[in-house]
């Protein structure tokens, strides 16, 4: 996604649009993930290898390669680990889906703020506010609210088939690998920083997601997950995951990073379960309904989050 050269007015204009659109991007991952039924690893490597072919052309078309000259070492190995919990977030992510609900799943996932907080407080001494830590406290309320309702089968008996087929202990299992997901997603946001501010955005996407793919393709060589042959409709799927959730989601966002205060950006990332749910209510394959105890529990943990984010108006 390109920098207008417009001026201010013209930018403001386009911002809504922008994040209008990278909201619907990164609300279709989650149900497009439960529709496929390949292997959560073959899901992900996928989804980065078509990613990276668009990013590829953009660094082509820009010349924005050239600046990876000016990395160090330190910068690279910094990336490389990046990449790699970027993987462990989509892995445990995707794998979460076939286990919990999609709306538990992109909710508990959406946690990764929480991590943000702890970690730069812990590495950063970054103290966290009042409000801040009022709000973590509301999203882990909301948390255990959410998974223990399901795990005791509230959503099974308002969501469904579908929903109510799960089990408890899977349905733990599944909201324990969305957490798992948030944590490392989390703690990419933060390795990845310093990177970012010597990198563009398609420099720094290719050279973190080329990292990702790279720990993915190791994933799948250890456990011998089958990429290839698979039928035509889980490429489909795959295209439609790169282009939605990758390249129009979370590249709109970065974008919109540049023109709008932080926290105007982290409230709208809080409109993906929301739209999510909405996705896989409607969508005739997945027919799925949340419960009482889902939206309860995900209203409060979005509450919280928000809360926290509405910090940075300061």
């Amino acid at each position: 996604m390109h920098e207008p050269s417009a001026g201010p007015d013209a930018k403001k204009k386009l911002l809504p649009l922008v994040l209008g659109a990278a909201i619907l991007g990164i609300s279709v991952s989650g149900p497009l993930a439960r529709l496929s039924e390949a292997h959560p690893l073959a899901i992900a490597s996928w989804r980065l290898t078509f990613a990276l072919l668009i990013i590829g052309l953009f660094l082509a078309a820009t010349g924005s390669w050239r600046e990876y000259r000016g990395l160090t070492r330190r910068d690279l190995l910094i990336a490389t680990g990046a990449g790699a919990l970027l993987a462990v977030h989509f892995w445990t992510w995707i794998a979460s889906l076939s286990l919990t609900s999609v709306a538990a799943s992109v909710v508990l996932v959406n946690m990764h703020p929480v991590v943000i907080v702890a970690g730069s407080a812990l590495w950063l001494g970054e103290r966290p506010t009042r409000r801040q830590l009022l709000g973590i406290a509301i999203a882990l309320v909301g948390a255990a609210i959410l998974g223990l309702g399901e795990a005791a089968g509230a959503q099974g008996a308002a969501g469904g088939a579908g929903a109510g087929a799960r089990t408890g202990s899977a349905n733990l299992l599944g909201q324990a690998l969305a957490l798992i997901g948030a944590t490392a997603v989390g703690l990419y946001y933060l390795a990845g920083r310093s990177v970012r501010q010597r990198l563009s955005l398609w420099p720094y996407v290719g050279l973190v997601y080329g990292a990702c793919l790279a720990t993915l393709l190791i994933f799948v060589a250890i456990l011998r997950v089958p990429l290839w042959p698979l039928p035509p409709r889980e490429f489909l799927i795959f295209a439609g995951i790169a282009l939605g959730p990758m390249m129009l989601g979370h590249t709109g966002f970065n974008w919109a990073l540049r023109y709008a205060p932080a926290y105007v950006v982290s409230l709208a990332v809080l409109a993906e379960p929301v739209g999510a749910t909405l996705l896989a209510a409607l969508i005739p394959g997945i027919g799925e309904i949340p419960g009482p105890w889902t939206i309860v529990g995900g209203g409060i943990i979005l509450g919280g989050l928000a809360l926290g984010a509405l910090e940075d108006r300061r």
